[in-house]
């Protein structure tokens, strides 16, 4: 019984920061407040109310409309809001209970963050990846990689990485990018670094691919990246070792 109120608790600690990094996400970009103006309806300008406030309920009782003006609620709140709340609570499944869970969430709030900035603007805001720089380097300093000196080689690995990558394409990777992957190389080290660059690029490809085929996406017109890398960093984070170890058996088959 103390297990299920331990994952309900994580889904709902999940729905209710979701909804605070939709604020971020949104608002750190172009330099607003996170405090004020309250929120509002960005077409007629109301406050909202708590009622209309209540992360994922809200949105469904609604009809994903206003109640003032009519006009359709981006998607985006309550997707973050509910994929947040899934995220914290599949975590302890994936890593138990340790203090390695304490990443893992924080790592989630980072790509959250990332997630709606970069779909909304095509922006990674340098003051949410020094935020978040200063608490990775405090948890893994107590709760650190094995070799400790991995998160080291990672940041670094991942930096040159992808300005390496921005240099020969071009300007193919932005300045944000790769800041993102420096941090993200300190948190999962020089391998995983590597291995979550290269299924955030599959990723990307693939549904770069379908969204062409489909007339969503045009040839040559910029995506936002952090979607994908989100999606790449979060399947290496939970079974990188994992596919690791798949792969090796292959090799010396």
């Amino acid at each position: 019984m103390i297990e299920i109120y331990r994952f309900l608790l994580s889904f709902l600690h999940g729905l209710l920061l979701g909804s605070f990094f939709n604020v971020v996400g949104l608002r750190v970009p172009v330099g607003e407040s996170l405090v004020t103006p309250r929120s509002h309806c960005p077409s007629c300008q109301r406050t909202l109310t708590a009622w209309e406030l209540i992360p994922v309920l809200s949105y469904v009782v609604q009809g994903g409309k206003c109640r003032g003006c009519g006009i359709r609620i981006s998607p985006l709140y309550p997707f973050v809001e509910l994929l947040t709340a899934i995220l914290f609570t599949i975590s302890p499944f994936l890593v138990g209970w340790s203090k390695e869970l304490l990443v893992s969430w924080t790592l989630i709030s980072l790509l959250m963050i990332i997630f709606v900035s970069d779909v909304r603007y095509m922006i990674i805001p340098d003051r949410v990846l020094l935020f978040f720089a200063v608490l990775f380097m405090i948890e893994r300093f107590f709760i650190p990689l094995s070799p400790w000196w991995d998160s080291l080689v990672g940041a670094a690995v991942g930096f040159l990485l992808l300005l390496f990558i921005a240099v020969v394409s071009k300007g193919g990777m932005g300045g944000g990018d790769i800041k993102l992957f420096a941090l993200l190389g300190f948190v999962l080290g020089w391998k995983m670094v590597l291995l979550s660059f290269f299924f955030s690029t599959v990723y990307g490809t693939v549904f770069g691919l379908i969204g062409i085929a489909l007339g969503k996406v045009r040839r040559k017109e910029p995506m936002p990246f952090g979607p994908y890398i989100v999606l790449g960093t979060l399947t290496v984070y939970f079974f990188g070792q994992a596919i690791i170890d798949w792969y090796k058996q292959w090799i010396f088959f």
